[in-house]
């Protein structure tokens, strides 16, 4: 129905920076809110940005003002720019789509097989 591929993610030093892209493909009809989760070791999996259709971003309290969420619609593909990151984003990332396809036309979320990120020096 729909399939989401995330790429971007790895090992990078405290305080650097790394960048994610999902791209959603397969019979979309329509993608509403896309968004990147993240799953740390031994915790529960939990919101980091996300953004409407429109462009309105949201963020985690812990992420806010180092990451920026953007989006293409015409490629439906959604991005992540991480910078000054900390020990404590270390976690996989899993991109999330709510969307609606041809085989079935209500909304459902949809989400990507993730990425691991890894912050240490």
């Amino acid at each position: 129905q729909v399939q989401l591929v995330e790429s971007g993610g790895g090992l990078v030093q405290p305080g650097g920076s790394l960048r994610l892209s999902c791209a959603a493909s397969g019979s979309i009809v329509s993608v509403n809110t896309m968004g990147w989760y993240r799953q740390a070791p031994g915790k529960q999996r939990e919101l980091a940005a996300d953004i409407t259709s429109g462009g309105k971003p949201t963020y985690a309290d812990s992420v806010k003002g180092r990451f920026t969420i953007s989006r293409d619609n015409a490629k439906n593909t959604v991005y992540l720019q991480m910078n000054s990151l900390k020990v404590e984003d270390t976690a996989v990332y899993y991109c999330n789509a709510f969307a609606s396809s041809k085989l079935s036309p209500y909304y459902s979320d949809y989400w990507g097989q993730g990425t691991q990120v890894t912050v240490s020096s």
